[in-house]
């Protein structure tokens, strides 16, 4: 890939003294040249990009199932946690109190069933020796099953109250890492509100919309390779365990969601990481894409673009939108096209179109 040099004489005199000058603050003999390059294909690929983002398989938002304020926060954001482990407490003394007056309920529920029961097998025994009627015996039976009915209802409170009591101590219910805990110490937990998020690393898939017909014709999905940008060049493309094409369509995009299960352990992956699928072409081969320096590549809060010229040599700024890096060049997926001129210093063109500009 040559560098083509030219000078901003090309544009009109009047915009190009003002550049000169606003750009370079020299005289208005001097020439200001900016670093062309022409943008070339690559050979015709037998893939095709589609956007997606890294999933956890277990992401849980716990949330609180009573209502009580947070007394103790023993984790934070990006902390790693065992199954089981405490991760935060709720003030649970009035529900300890409730618990205590179950207990002692239950208590005076068996004493009573103990007299009862003592009082029905004297009644027995005295009915046995015809001292008391039939009567008096179904009496003392129905003392005694109602009070063993009294006492099993008592028994089933506390060990309600029990359980609520585990309500005011948050666990996990998985080892993973804590992704946002939007709570602090003293906030008030009402049912249904979320006290932390909580996802397993060893678990994650990259998730993406592709066309119906893209996902009909993929048949064997053994080519099908995930690319994560934000990992290292040698760790970027990963082969999926498992590829799911999901039994139902987008009525609105017709696109269906197939999903790739990455392998256990990666560093650096997290749900909501930008991340592509690559399918093999249906029909073939794909058109080449054009490659440009990541020199050239401007990026801005709501658009990533590149300085193209026109026809008079001017460095206008367009979007687009990038593919695959490799060393000091990336793809074009679209919005460039092969033949066209860009600027492969995007800070000097920046400078030389706002000149232009005023």
């Amino acid at each position: 890939m040559t560098f083509i040099r030219f000078a901003l004489t090309l544009l009109p005199a009047r915009a190009a003294a003002g550049c000169l000058a606003a750009v370079l603050g020299a005289g208005a003999g001097q020439a200001a040249e900016l670093a062309v390059v022409p943008v070339q294909a690559a050979a015709p690929s037998a893939r095709a990009a589609y956007d997606g983002v890294v999933e956890a398989l277990r992401q849980t938002v716990i949330a609180a199932q009573v209502s009580a304020a947070v007394v103790e926060l023993k984790v934070k954001a990006g902390d790693r946690v065992t199954a089981g482990q405490v991760l935060m407490r709720l003030d649970a003394r009035a529900a300890d109190q409730a618990a205590a007056a179950s207990d002692a309920q239950v208590r005076a529920a068996r004493a009573a069933q103990d007299v009862a029961a003592k009082e029905f097998a004297r009644q027995q025994q005295l009915a046995a020796d015809q001292f008391i009627s039939a009567a008096a015996l179904d009496r003392a039976e129905a003392e005694f099953k109602a009070a063993q009915a009294q006492a099993a209802a008592q028994m089933a409170q506390a060990g309600a109250a029990r359980t609520t009591t585990g309500f005011f101590v948050v666990r996990a219910p998985y080892a993973g890492i804590v992704s946002d805990v939007p709570v602090t110490l003293g906030d008030m937990a009402l049912p249904g509100r979320p006290l932390l998020t909580l996802y397993d690393p060893a678990a994650l898939r990259v998730t993406a919309a592709v066309p119906q017909s893209v996902a009909g014709a993929l048949g064997d999905t053994k080519g099908v390779r995930a690319e994560i940008p934000g990992l290292s060049a040698s760790a970027r493309e990963q082969v999926p365990q498992r590829v799911q094409v999901l039994p139902s369509a987008d009525a609105s995009t017709h696109t269906v969601t197939l999903r790739a299960d990455l392998a256990a352990g990666l560093s650096g992956v997290m749900p909501g990481q930008f991340a592509r699928l690559w399918l093999p072409a249906v029909g073939g081969t794909l058109a080449a894409s054009p490659w440009v320096p990541l020199s050239a590549v401007v990026r801005r809060v709501e658009m990533t673009g590149l300085y193209v010229l026109d026809g008079t040599g001017r460095p206008l700024l367009r979007q687009v939108r990038l593919g695959r890096s490799d060393g000091e060049r990336v793809e074009i997926l679209s919005g460039l096209a092969a033949g066209e001129r860009v600027d492969s210093d995007a800070q000097a063109a920046t400078r030389v179109s706002a000149a232009a500009a005023k």
